[in-house]
């Protein structure tokens, strides 16, 4: 940051002020402009086609305001009123004061933009309704409702690590989001207390997580020799404890991610071990069938561990017990005999009713033509009995 050479009392508290609030010397003299001329025309009536000009001699702090007759500004005069430096120096205090503390905030604000996506260390400064506003250094961060641990204690001056959300435009100004709910905080603590992962040795693929409760997090290694679990874990867990501690207790299954959906589902089911895995890779379902002994621990106290498993692995899962699925054959295949049993006395049934048919037409045929032969023999028998009579 440039500072003023001169050895002026001026060009000293200049200097101070620029390092103590961390702003550039530029933007103070145009704040100390501002404050003058708003001194200036406190007590004049200025007309608003006018053009004005306020001029600082940084090394001695000297000031001038100029007034210009035209709009090319090639003909201007001084109007500095007597005694000026000393009535402006009163007036434009806190203009001054306050315009210094603008430019300081937008200055924090800028820096602040660079760390989003970072975490940073920082202090429960006091409480504003719902909002929690925490001490992160040179800057306030708000820590709304949504970006909570619901079962966390939030005490003042109690030290927390926070996750640098967003920068928000709101009623009062910029203001600075962060978060202790979202899982990068959990990926970012991770890659501070692993030299594996800061190193990119090892990845974490994704994590899934319910703040507060547990989370489930799939790494991967991408140098040879390198184990991806064991790495995060750390000798005796040290590494992992670190964490857990940092997220108040919460609990953390670190699980190796595949490509193969089966094998990585039944890794993100764990600690449930002997699980047979049926995928259907158009829908995105898993049907996964457990031991009897290991349903509770696949399923999780209120679905939990499923509900996180499914997150992690994208899939739809559906869990069944082992005994369960056996009642289920059993109970289809007695239906399928009935069924059998079914078809066939239908069968037997239909096959009586057209022997019957057939009969009864057969019958019919057959006094049909014994009716015929009679009604031909009693014809010829008239006939004759007819010629018999004419004779006679």
């Amino acid at each position: 940051m440039p500072k003023l050479t001169a050895r002026t009392e001026f060009a000293a508290a200049l200097n101070q002020v620029c390092t103590e609030r961390g702003i550039s010397l530029d933007s103070a003299i145009e704040t100390i402009k501002s404050a003058i001329f708003a001194a200036y025309r406190k007590d004049r009536e200025i007309e608003d086609d006018t053009l004005y000009e306020t001029e600082i001699d940084p090394e001695t702090g000297e000031a001038k305001i100029y007034e210009y007759a035209d709009e090319k500004k090639k003909k201007k005069k001084d109007v500095t009123p007597p005694n000026f430096g000393r009535i402006a120096a009163q007036a434009a205090k806190q203009v001054f004061l306050q315009k210094i503390r603008e430019t300081e905030k937008n200055a924090i604000i800028e820096e602040y933009e660079q760390k989003i996506g970072q975490i940073i260390n920082g202090m429960v400064l006091r409480f504003n309704g719902s909002d929690i506003i925490c001490d992160i250094g040179r800057g306030q961060g708000i820590l709304p409702p949504s970006e909570q641990i619901r079962n966390e204690s939030y005490n003042l001056n109690k030290r927390l690590t926070f996750y640098i959300l967003d920068i928000v435009e709101t009623k009062k100004g910029r203001q600075i989001i962060v978060s202790r709910a979202t899982p990068k905080l959990v990926e970012k603590l991770f890659k501070r207390e692993v030299p594996e992962i800061a190193s990119k040795a090892v990845e974490i693929k994704i994590v899934a997580r319910e703040a507060g409760n547990r989370s489930k997090v799939a790494v991967l290694s991408k140098q040879s020799g390198v184990d991806p679990v064991g790495s995060c874990v750390g000798q005796k867990g040290v590494r992992v404890k670190a964490v857990i501690d940092e997220l108040g207790g919460e609990k953390l299954d670190i699980i190796q991610y595949s490509e193969d959906p089966v094998k990585f589902i039944s890794a993100a089911l764990a600690p449930a071990e002997s699980l047979k895995v049926e995928i259907d890779k158009e829908r995105k379902v898993a049907k996964v069938t457990a031991p009897q002994d290991q349903l509770s621990l696949a399923i999780g106290k209120d679905g939990q561990n499923v509900r996180l498993a499914a997150k992690i692995c994208g899939f739809k899962i559906d869990i069944v017990g082992l005994e369960e699925k056996k009642k289920a054959v059993k109970e289809e295949k007695p239906a399928k005999k009935m069924d059998k049993e079914k078809t066939k006395k239908t069968k037997k049934k239909d096959f009586k009713k057209d022997t019957k048919k057939k009969t009864k037409k057969a019958k019919a045929k057959i006094t049909s033509k014994t009716r015929k032969p009679a009604k031909a023999a009693k014809k010829k028998k008239a006939e004759t009995a007819k010629k018999l009579t004419k004779k006679k």
